[in-house]
């Protein structure tokens, strides 16, 4: 195993944009902290539970600072309470720092008329209570705003600070658990996955000097001289329904770094479309997620593990279908979602038609390596798969709020850790360690199974285990059910009538391409 994290990480002239002063650091310093540690939370519920935790702790004078998609203020943090909502503005109220960045063009329709959408009403919540929740559309046309990340800082002890990054949102179906019974708190979805959506998602929680370079990410957002929202007449209004400024007030003095906690190395990647006016930290844009990408599946020898809520896209798996024609021993493993979350006769073919030219672009070129696998639970139900995460080699793992197509790598804000463990141990590296985790339950089999040890042969185990649950499907299930929760992903195919109005579609409205004008149709980020 690779453990030198200067190795795989991006330098600063690689990552592409000179304007941020996150992971900026001095003449010769790395782009990246190192004395972290980090910790994978595999599910919503056992997020939520940490998070839960850490909160609950918290006293006046502390912080706690959060950018979301969508959030939910009725969102149970625990089965039984507090709500997402009632614990943050209960913390504004108790003299705890409460600030936030959501999107404000996402959410379901509440039923309260002068709240509109969910994360108006989770503003509107928090900030009566003393905080400052904003709706934040500085953002590329027709793009989002997606990263998902907390930070708490206490006043009195730095050791204790954290933060988590990950695919999770503060948001309805998010709190499901290792048995995919769903979160009882479910959003609408394609009905395949039932009323009460099985949910698979992940997060990492973080600690040591990195948490204050996640500070740095919000701290350049919140900064960002720009009005928060184009200035419309409804926009105003629900602006000042939701207690809101059009611009946001000064953030405090940054505290110092906490101390190092860790052997793990951390670089945060990010995407920003370009857009005018310009951020002013990525006033070309920053697609240092995309790049990074690229060069870890370059360096890529033995395998490539995906999970991801799309793979979508040829530029995207360029990377890892030339990685598989230069090393013949490297085998690729991808675990998406059965179908897409709205699968129906609109939104479902440019979804699919997507998908179906990045699977066929990896199989033309090695057609034996790579297995693309979804997931059922113990009742048969599809789980979705939510997770944003990627390991190569037992060396390097992502895990963010970016997706593998050319929305989330050039279009859209987001947030990614890259981690790389510096104890120089393969046998015990957390990239590893995670992939375990995740095998384990997705084969049903305990961590310390022999067969989850070897990534060379652990192609061939995916396989058979998809198989004999298929054919357990294919003949009635009057046999005993087989161990684990793996199928071979099969999408339906878009029929070429389909195509012609599904292709330009799924280009320009549901996969847009945020690059400047010179890259796009290449392979370059």
């Amino acid at each position: 195993m690779d453990s030198d994290a200067g190795s795989w990480f991006l330098s600063r002239d690689e990552r592409g944009n000179l304007a941020t002063e996150v992971h900026a650091g001095g003449a010769g310093s790395p782009s990246w902290s190192e004395g972290n540690l980090v910790r994978p939370l595999i599910h919503g519920a056992g997020y939520f539970g940490r998070l839960h935790e850490e909160l609950t702790v918290l006293r006046a004078g502390d912080r706690v600072w959060f950018t979301d998609w969508r959030g939910d203020a009725n969102e149970r943090l625990l089965p039984g309470g507090p709500s997402i909502g009632e614990m943050l503005a209960g913390l504004a109220r108790a003299g705890v720092e409460v600030r936030g960045l959501v999107w404000r063009s996402h959410g379901e329709r509440v039923s309260a008329p002068i709240s509109g959408r969910a994360n108006e009403l989770l503003s509107r919540q928090i900030n009566d209570a003393g905080g400052e929740v904003l709706l934040d559309q500085r953002v590329r046309l027709f793009g989002s705003h997606h990263q998902k990340l907390v930070v708490i800082r206490h006043r009195d002890h730095p050791s204790r600070d954290v933060a988590f990054v990950g695919g999770i949102d503060l948001s309805h179906s998010r709190r499901d658990d290792a048995e995919h019974s769903g979160d009882p708190q479910a959003v609408s979805m394609d009905s395949l996955y039932g009323t009460r959506p099985p949910w698979h998602d992940a997060t990492l929680e973080l600690r040591g000097p990195v948490v204050a370079d996640v500070l740095a990410v919000f701290a350049e957002r919140w900064n960002d001289p720009h009005p928060l929202d184009r200035r419309t007449p409804y926009r105003m209004l629900l602006q000042r329904l939701a207690r809101m400024p059009r611009y946001p007030k000064p953030l405090p003095e940054v505290a110092p770094p906490p101390p190092p906690a860790g052997p793990h190395a951390v670089q945060l990647l990010r995407t920003y479309g370009v857009k005018r006016p310009p951020f002013p930290f990525a006033p070309e844009g920053e697609r240092s997620i995309a790049r990074a990408y690229t060069k870890a599946f370059a360096r890529a020898r033995s395998l490539i593990y995906i999970e991801d809520q799309y793979l979508w896209a040829t530029d995207v798996v360029a990377g890892i279908a030339a990685a598989l024609e230069q090393n013949p021993e490297l085998n690729v493993i991808a675990v998406v979602p059965r179908t897409p979350d709205s699968d129906g006769a609109l939104k479902g073919p440019p979804m699919r038609l997507g998908q179906l030219r990045a699977i066929k672009m990896l199989r033309e070129v090695a057609p034996h390596r790579v297995g693309v696998f979804d997931l059922e639970n113990s009742s048969g139900t599809p789980i979705y798969v939510h997770a944003k995460i990627c390991i190569i080699d037992d060396a390097w793992f992502t895990c963010g709020s970016d997706n593998f197509n050319r929305r989330s790598w050039t279009t859209d804000s987001e947030l990614t850790c890259a981690v790389v463990d510096t104890s120089h141990v393969a046998s015990s590296s957390l990239a590893h360690a995670l992939r375990c985790e995740l095998w384990a339950e997705h084969l049903g089999l305990e961590q310390d199974d022999p067969r989850l040890q070897d990534p060379v042969s652990a192609l061939r185990l995916w396989k058979s285990t998809a198989d004999a649950l298929d054919r357990w499907h294919d003949t009635g299930g009057r046999s005993p059910r087989p161990v684990g929760q793996v199928r071979h992903h099969i999408p339906e195919p878009v029929p070429p009538l389909q195509r012609l109005w599904a292709d330009p579609l799924s280009r320009f409205v549901v996969d847009p391409d945020g690059r400047p004008r010179r890259l796009r149709g290449t392979t370059e980020f």
